[in-house]
């Protein structure tokens, strides 16, 4: 994988005889180091449409500087991006190319701007000699090389004053607040790609076209449903670079595409949706195939810990250690392999042309407020039943099977009123946070049943090893008391959930 670098940074409107104040008065600066000018020259690359720069991207090639290179910038927050880097080369790295194919897709990347900049570069250093900040002057000067404004040019200089590795963020606080009793003021595009992409396109007659409102029940559909489109696509990169948390948030917005096709078929066509949803099934269980160890494993863990010494008997984190690496899968390079190959490049096809060309029926035309609570309300029912079901059978196998199946109904119940919230409002998130509640439960209930199972395997390893099963059977025990302690919480939680002023309210 490519290099990595928080990049933390502010950039501030000049002119070319702007002067910068004296930093070196900055509160914990002991000293400003001029290091010189050095001429940077970059051409930045997107598709014809400009998806990079749309969801504020940037990808470039540049030379000069001690870090000439590939770079590849994803937004973070306000100021502050992740810069990846691959050394000088005549064509895009490869990795840096994966990070991107779920924007780019089957399209190409092609120059779009070139930038060259005089950089003059100070530093400011601590009384120890400690690099605070990089604080620059880059006067620049760009050319649009394809698209709207071809042939264009413009030029600007700026102040850029980038947080050093690790450094305080007050610092740049600090130099803020000095560069503003100078008159220099923050600058009004968040990049040198966005200010070169607004100054060399032409200005055309009229107004812009905005974002209208959602009006329709179709529209607030399509809203949610774009919104985990573009999460998958977002999510993709970060799946690649292993962030935190990453493939669960990928797999959470497939299983929530996958439930408003459902939810919504009055509003989007089956014809269309139903492989959709398919394919989305696949595509979660192939990032799920090691999660679900690491939940089992996060909980068995921390049963295992929160005993006192005296009852841990035997090897146990030993065989714990070894049963769970014996069920993983490989999954990481799996999940690679997935993300690069054609049937998930398919999808991603397939759910773009869905969200430029939605196959709405007739239903779609109607007011939110009548047919949104109808589909809601279809998906509580479903739960009602499955809920009687469970709450019928008495503590055991079948009840187990049946709470699990109410479970998976809850869960898309939950979905729905989540994304009928723009529509519905407090109702809506009040009917989506009760049974929220009661998924919980459930769910709880659910992975208590996977553990039990987990735990059993265990001790009949331990057993047929020469261990004793003492722990694994006081685990076992303690499981089963947490699943009865959620089977007496349910049918209260569900009361609430099942309040028919919540429904009614939905209807309103």
């Amino acid at each position: 994988m490519a290099d990595t670098k928080r990049e933390i940074e502010r950039k501030y409107e000049a002119t070319d005889d702007t002067r910068l104040p004296d930093l070196s008065r900055v509160a914990g600066v002991g000293r400003v180091v001029s290091r010189g000018v050095t001429e940077l020259d970059a051409v930045y690359y997107d598709t014809a449409d400009l998806r990079l720069a749309a969801d504020s991207l940037t990808l470039r090639r540049r030379t000069g500087g001690a870090d000439e290179g590939w770079h590849l910038k994803f937004p973070v927050a306000v100021g502050i991006r992740d810069e990846l880097h691959e050394p000088l080369a005549d064509t895009l790295p490869r990795p840096l190319a994966a990070l991107l194919r779920s924007r780019v897709r089957h399209a190409e990347l092609a120059p779009v701007v070139r930038l060259r900049s005089a950089r003059d570069v100070h530093h400011l250093t601590a009384a120890d000699g400690t690099l605070l900040a990089e604080v620059s002057v880059d006067r620049v000067r760009a050319e649009r090389l394809a698209g709207e404004g071809i042939g264009t040019t413009a030029a600007w200089t700026e102040i850029e004053v980038e947080l050093a590795d690790d450094g305080d963020p007050a610092v740049l606080d600090a130099v803020e607040k000095r560069l503003r009793k100078a008159g220099i003021r923050p600058a009004g595009s968040s990049s040198k790609l966005a200010r070169a992409l607004a100054e060399t396109t032409p200005v055309r007659d009229g107004k812009k076209q905005g974002k209208t409102a959602p009006h329709t029940a179709g529209d607030h559909v399509l809203a949610y449903v774009r919104k985990q489109i573009r999460t998958i696509v977002d999510l993709d990169p970060a799946v690649r670079r292993d962030l935190p948390d990453s493939v669960h948030k990928m797999r959470v917005a497939t299983r929530r595409l996958r439930s408003a096709f459902k939810t919504h078929r009055r509003i989007l066509d089956r014809a269309v949706t139903d492989p959709l949803g398919a394919e989305l099934k696949w595509l979660a269980a192939e990032l799920g195939l090691d999660r679900d160890q690491e939940v089992l494993d996060e909980r068995l863990g921390a049963r295992v810990e929160a005993l006192p010494a005296t009852l841990t008997l035997g090897p146990v984190r030993g065989r714990l250690r070894a049963w769970s690496a014996a069920r993983r899968t490989g999954s990481r390079r799996r999940i690679i392999d997935v993300l690069d190959g054609k049937r998930y490049l398919d999808l991603l096809e397939a759910l773009e042309a869905l969200s430029a060309d939605p196959p709405l029926r007739p239903a779609a035309r109607r007011a939110p407020g009548k047919a949104l609570p109808r589909a809601v309300l279809k998906d509580y029912e479903r739960l009602a039943r499955r809920m009687e079901h469970a709450l019928e059978h008495p503590p055991g196998p079948e009840r187990d099977i049946a709470m699990h199946e109410a479970r998976k109904a809850a869960k898309r119940a939950r979905y729905a009123g989540e994304s009928a919230r723009p529509a519905l409002g407090k109702p809506a998130k009040r009917f989506a946070k009760r049974v929220k509640a009661v998924q919980t439960v459930l769910g709880d209930h659910q992975d208590s049943v996977v553990a039990r199972e987990a735990l059993r395997t265990l001790a009949i390893q331990s057993h047929a090893a020469g261990e004793t099963a003492f722990t694994w059977g006081l685990l076992y025990a303690r499981e089963e008391a947490a699943a009865e302690a959620r089977e007496r919480e349910l049918p209260e939680v569900w009361a609430r959930a099942s309040d028919p002023v919540l429904r009614a309210d939905l209807k309103r």
